[in-house]
Parts: structure tokens; sequence; C-alpha cells
């Protein structure tokens, strides 16, 4: 019955996403941004969709299991930061794609002020290319992490299993076919946790005993704030939050969740998406920061168990088997909903930042999705990083790249193409340096961002000016 019920949503994503098929114009623009038509509620539910992934199912529930109470700052911090920076960045971002007729998230970057910043190109389509592709390798390991603990299967069976379904409607439909599928996908995963949400709590007596049974934990577990050794009893927890506050800033930088609102019908429909997005993310993440901890008290910490296997592990003691496929089939949504945007963004930066493809030729786009997916399901197959680690390393690195450039372009200032490049290679490097030495408490996207935008400070402070003659070169 788990397995009936899993594989019948499984094949309900699969037809949506094939559907779309009937939309298509079958040329790579559409294939890319689904024509620049879609409507705000669904721009919504598909960015929620690609951004809530494996990880708030597998990485963020462990998280929570583990640390306690102190990951509600995930939460709070990310959302926040996600919310500041959509004020002023996505609208720009919607009117420079239709302003430059751009269609790949490097093409914005480097034409963003009219001239055809062609290094700049390059090396965005270069980390995007590679750290997306780490990314979408994470969730598919996601996806197999759940089956091991329901079915017992070998780790690349569920990892296979997922690469084949994404590639099967991403090859078929592009990012009409992601777009329409994350939709369906969203109200599952909202579903499933929130399912999930209700029984844990019954089985724990409500909410006043969950939230004893939780206080009796041990000492540090419903403490607000982890300690952050080193910065005292007031600034670590500020540079915790801080780091949480700009990861969640750093979504501007995901080029999978922002092509989506370069594909948003009307930039006049912008507020409508953002009420959407925030009101649906809000109540997911609640629901998982609950169910996290309520994993805690139902699945007692044991030595070897592994945190990131408490949600299957969870579903599968208290919930029938009906509904276990259920849980499963959300798992599984939020993992292709995300695979399925990073693989797409990846062949977009393969076939169109490198300068291989000189006319737009379809075919090659969706042969660059075949290649780019047997390259995701190679690493997961042969990665040992845990999803959460994963995530974390692809998504500080692209915040850290990618968010400063657009937060000094979506406020109108000027930036030369050196200065730019300047800016990427700081953030990367800067949010590496602080992973190795710097506190682990202590998000590394926070010191990245902040990089990125002190090189442009520092830029305009010490030359007088961060602009140079836009370069009129053919797209």
């Amino acid at each position: 019955m788990i397995v009936a019920s899993f594989l019948a949503f499984l094949l309900i994503f699969v037809a949506i996403g094939l559907w779309s098929m009937r939309r298509s114009r079958h040329n790579s623009i559409d294939y890319l941004l689904a024509g620049r038509n879609v409507p705000p509620w669904l721009t919504a539910l598909s960015a929620v969709a690609t951004n809530n992934s494996g990880y708030m199912f597998i990485g963020l529930i462990g998280y929570t299991y583990a640390t306690g109470l102190a990951a509600i700052w995930m939460m709070l911090g990310w959302i926040s930061g996600d919310f500041i920076a959509s004020s002023f960045v996505h609208r720009q971002v919607r009117l420079a794609t239709e302003r430059h007729d751009v269609h790949t998230f490097s093409g914005l970057l480097s034409r963003w002020q009219g001239g055809n910043y062609r290094v700049l190109r390059f090396i965005s389509g270069l980390l995007i290319l590679l750290f997306l592709g780490t990314y979408a390798a994470a969730q598919l390991s996601a996806g197999s992490k759940a089956l091991q603990v329901l079915f017992g299967w070998q780790h690349w069976a569920g990892a296979m299993m997922g690469a084949v379904m994404v590639l099967l409607y991403s090859f078929a439909g592009g990012i009409r076919a992601s777009i329409w599928t994350d939709a369906a996908q969203s109200v599952v995963m909202i579903a499933a946790m929130a399912l999930l949400m209700v029984v844990a709590l019954d089985q724990l007596g409500g909410w006043t005993a969950f939230v004893a049974g939780l206080h009796a934990v041990g000492p540090g577990y419903m403490s607000p704030f982890p300690p952050v050794e080193g910065f005292g009893p007031w600034l670590g927890p500020l540079l915790f939050v801080a780091g949480w506050l700009c990861a969640g800033f750093g979504v501007v930088g995901q080029p999978h969740i922002m092509v989506r609102f370069m594909a948003l019908d009307d930039a006049a429909n912008l507020q409508a998406a953002r009420a959407w997005y925030y009101g649906w993310f809000t109540l997911f993440w609640s629901a998982a920061i609950i169910v996290g901890l309520g994993a805690r008290l139902l699945l007692p910490e044991v030595e070897s168990f592994d945190a990131e296997l408490a949600l299957p592990t969870l579903a599968l003691q208290l919930l029938p088997e009906v509904l276990v496929g259920v849980i499963l089939a959300g798992i599984f949504a939020a993992t292709m909903s995300t695979a399925d945007s990073l693989i797409l963004s990846c062949a977009a930066a393969l076939t169109r930042d490198f300068h291989w493809q000189k006319q737009d030729r379809y075919w090659l786009t969706k042969l660059g999705t075949v290649a780019v997916t047997l390259g995701a399901l190679g690493i997961a197959l042969s990665g040992n990083k845990s999803v959460y680690d994963l995530v974390l390393d692809a998504w500080g690195v692209l915040a850290s790249a990618f968010a400063p450039l657009l937060t000094v372009y979506a406020l109108g200032l000027r930036v030369s193409e050196r200065v730019a490049v300047a800016m990427l290679l700081a953030g990367v490097a800067t949010m590496y340096a602080w992973s190795l030495y710097g506190p682990s408490a202590v998000y590394a996207v926070a010191p990245g961002i902040s990089a990125g935008l002190l090189v442009f400070v520092a830029a305009r402070l010490f030359s007088g000016r961060t602009t140079e003659a836009p370069r009129n070169l053919p797209r």
C-alpha cells in the first residue's frame, strides 16, 4: 500500500509535466522562461516548492532534531532576509529581464546595464554549473535516504528513480513543466508536513505535553539561541541570527528561484506573487520545525541514529501505510521540485553562457538537460556528505557570489565588469574561508555577502567611480 500511494502521486506529477508540452512553442526561449507569461499564484507556488527542497524534509528536520528550539531562528532569519531582498530586487529583476530580452540568470547579470560583460557571464555560468549541479545531487540524495528507511532500497535506487522522473518531464516541457509540477508538488508537500505534525502532536498528548517534553530533553535544548564560542553571551547569538538573515537575503542569488520571477507575466503582479509565496512558505516551515522537535521526543536520540532520517522513520512509526506513501510522496515532491529547477538552470548555463551555442538550437538546450541530470546523478551516487552540508555549501556559494551584485544593480548603481567579477570572487573566497576557520554557528553566507558589498564600496571610494561605458556587443 505504501508503494501504491507513493507511485500514484509520482505518476500524477509526471503526467502534469508532460501535459505542459501542449503549451510548448518548441524553442529555447520558451523552454527556459515559459514565454514570460506565468501567473503570480503559479510563480509563487513554484518558487515555494523550489525553495523548500528535500533539505526541508531531510536536512532541516535533522538539524532541528539535533539542535532544538534554536532552529527556529533559521526560519525567522531566512524568511525575513528573503522578504527584505524581495521588496526591492524582484521587481527590478523582472523589468531587466524584459528590457534586455535575456533568458538566463547569467545573461541577466551580464547585460543588466546595457553592455555585455562576457567574462562575468562566463564566471557566473561556471559557478551555476558547478554548485547548482552539486545542489541537484543533494536533492536526489535526500529522496534516496527516505526510500532507504521505508523500503530498504539501496541508495542508488532512489537517486536513479528521482533522476529519471525529473529528466522525463523536464526534457519534455522545460521550465513550464517544472513550474506546473512544482505547484502540484507544493500542495502535496504542505499537506504531508501538516499531516505528520498533527499526528505527532496527538501522539504526544497535545501541545502542553509536547512543550513539557521538550524542556525535559536536556540542558540547552529549549534555549532560544545556541552558544557561539568566542563571541560572548550577546554578540554570539546576534551573529547566529545575522547569519540566517543573510542566508534568506541570499535567495536573490539563487538562479533556480529567481528564474521563476523572471518568468512572471507582469512586474505589476509581483505583490500578489509575494503574498502567495510568503504565506505558503511560513506555514510550511513552521510545520517542519514542529515535526523536527516532535521527532526528538518520539524517536529518542541513540548514538547510531541518523538525524536526517527522522521524518521518514517517524512516518513509518505513526501512520498507516497509505499515509506513509503520502509522506514519502511529499519528500519526493520536495526533491523533484528543486532538482528539476536546478537541472534546467544548469542546462541553461551549459548551453548559453559559454558561447558554444551561437544560434537558438532547441535540441542542444534539451541535450544539456540530459548531460546535467547524468552529472548530478553521478555526484549523488558517489558523494558522502550529508544533505544538510551539500545544500548549505552550494547555497552559500551562490548567495555570496550573486546577492551582492544583484543588490547593487537593483539599487540603480553602476558597476564595472572588473568590480563585478571582484565582488563575485571575494564573496565566494570569504564564504569558504569562514567555513574553514570561522565559528560554525555563524552561517558563512553572512561574511560572504558582506565581502562582496565591501568590494563595491572600496572600489567606489578608491577609484571615485564604478562605471565603464557599456559595450554594445551582440548577445
